[in-house]
């Protein structure tokens, strides 16, 4: 397939596109197949016409909760091709916790994971002695001021995500019952309510880069953020003028951090790709296991795949950032998939946010959550 040349679509952060342009590099050195990528942000992404993309570029990179409109568009092809099935079987073994699955979707695979991320919990090891293990404590530095929580749209309703779960009872996803059974939802809610009182208001506007820039600015008093989303960067020295360190998110209730809201992003081939086997191949190359803990993670990525997160040398170089919140992605909750769920996540956030904004009773924020959640599934009946 020497000449082909392929174009790509990611996400505007170091994090989501210099690893593809390198290892794009060697792709096109070992095959002569060129990868040109292009690069939006996460909000474009998840408001942009995903058609419109996939009639734009070979390759996608997704988040696993489009999965359920993509398909329904018919946008993607799926990477379950006849032939491959031991790749695809090693790929499954070395999904660190859900990762892999959650790109399948109706007995079909649409998509490997390249990035593997849930909420954990980051920290300044240079300010206290170690990360709160409990929810209590970070309550304690919350109230010394020392806390920040990404709470901008969708953080806050993946903070209730996770909270809920942690309380013991994790949110359904298909649509047989309620989002969130109410008096788990309810504390859910008041604890991030209380948390959200005693952090920075500024929070509600701040996403985990913000909240990570922060913590990591000379003169920084803050400690802790208890939920966010990994970025591997900042566990870097020298990245910023303060590294942060990385660990589980802090206990909420007794089953250790388990529920935590699974993100990440996976690669995804275009259904309407006029060279559709040259980009599955590189699908299938990006995603193993030697390209992620070699040249993708040297290039400043967060690998998808167990053989990175086990690596001496990648764990070195980012302060164990994979060993250290390990577990806590080992245990993480998919979020619902379904045709619909995008426009509820957003709607949902929103709510939340109001809710926080204005210290509204938990009650009427878990109804109106749930009501959304049941109206989400309304055009996929009618489809």
């Amino acid at each position: 397939m020497s000449g082909v040349s392929l174009k790509g679509m990611t996400w505007n952060h170091p994090r989501g596109y210099d690893p593809m342009v390198a290892c794009s590099a060697l792709w096109q050195e070992k095959t002569g197949v060129s990868v040109e990528w292009e690069k939006r942000s996460l909000q474009d992404f998840e408001s942009f016409p995903v058609e419109e993309l996939a009639r734009a570029y070979d390759l996608i990179v997704i988040d696993h909760p489009h999965v359920g409109q993509i398909t329904a568009e018919k946008c993607l092809v799926p990477l379950d091709v006849p032939g491959r099935e031991a790749e695809r079987e090693a790929l499954a073994r070395a999904s660190v916790g859900q990762s892999y699955p959650s790109y399948t979707w109706q007995g079909r695979q649409w998509g490997f994971p390249i990035d593997a991320a849930t909420q954990v919990q980051a920290w300044r090891p240079d300010l206290i002695e170690g990360a709160p293990k409990i929810w209590t404590e970070v309550l304690a530095l919350a109230e010394q001021g020392r806390v920040l929580l990404p709470l901008r749209p969708p953080h806050s309703l993946m903070c209730f995500y996770t909270l809920a779960a942690e309380l013991g009872r994790p949110c359904t996803v298909d649509g047989s019952a309620d989002l969130v059974y109410g008096e788990t939802g309810e504390t859910a809610f008041e604890m991030l309510r209380e948390i959200a009182s005693l952090v920075d208001p500024a929070c509600l506007t701040m996403d985990p880069i913000a909240v990570f820039e922060r913590m990591a600015e000379s003169g920084s008093r803050i400690a802790c953020t208890p939920l966010v989303y990994g970025y591997v960067p900042y566990a870097v020295a020298g990245f910023r003028p303060h590294r942060l360190a990385f660990a589980d998110m802090p206990v909420a209730g007794g089953d250790g951090p388990v529920g935590s809201a699974l993100g990440g992003t996976g690669i995804a081939v275009s259904a309407f790709s006029a060279a559709r086997d040259a980009a599955i191949d590189f699908a299938y190359w990006i995603a193993s296991g030697d390209v992620q803990r070699g040249p993708y993670a040297a290039a400043g990525g967060q690998p998808g795949h167990a053989a990175a997160w086990e690596d001496d040398a990648v764990n070195a170089a980012t302060g164990d950032f994979y060993r250290a919140t390990r577990a806590t992605l080992k245990g993480a909750w998919v979020r619902p998939r379904h045709n619909g769920y995008m426009a509820f996540q957003e709607q949902a956030s929103d709510r939340v946010n109001e809710g926080l904004a204005g210290r509204q009773d938990a009650r009427r924020v878990v109804a109106d959550i749930n009501r959304l959640f049941r109206e989400s599934f309304a055009p996929a009946a009618v489809g």
